[in-house]
């Protein structure tokens, strides 16, 4: 089976690569989007909102939260999930740098 050889490349670059395949989902797309709208954490209710089942939806809560995307706190007998605004931000200054390293040459491609 093939390796994946992350330790050949930064660790930026790992950061994004995992940020990223965890948002390669719509329903992850969509369960930060919902996040993002809300004033303070969600526990429960982001399972009335998606056309999943709690399982699948907590499936890719976990799968947000160990990429870093999400956090999750325990309050009592629930987690509630927030965005992790740190890491959105490294996602945007991440995309901004290489847009800007873009911008700056002179591009001859199809």
């Amino acid at each position: 089976m093939a390796q994946a050889k992350t330790e050949e490349f930064t660790a930026k670059q790992n950061k994004a690569a995992t940020m990223l395949k965890a948002m390669g989902h719509p329903a992850r797309v969509a369960i930060v989007e919902y996040l993002i709208k809300q004033d303070s954490c969600v526990c429960g209710d982001i399972v009335d909102h998606l056309p999943l089942a709690q399982a699948t939806v907590s499936q890719h809560l976990k799968a947000l939260k160990e990429a870093g995307v999400i956090t999750g706190t325990v309050e009592g007998t629930s987690v509630c999930y927030c965005i992790d605004e740190k890491a959105l931000q490294f996602l945007m200054g991440y995309f901004q740098t290489i847009t800007e390293q873009l911008k700056q040459q002179q591009r001859n491609c199809c």
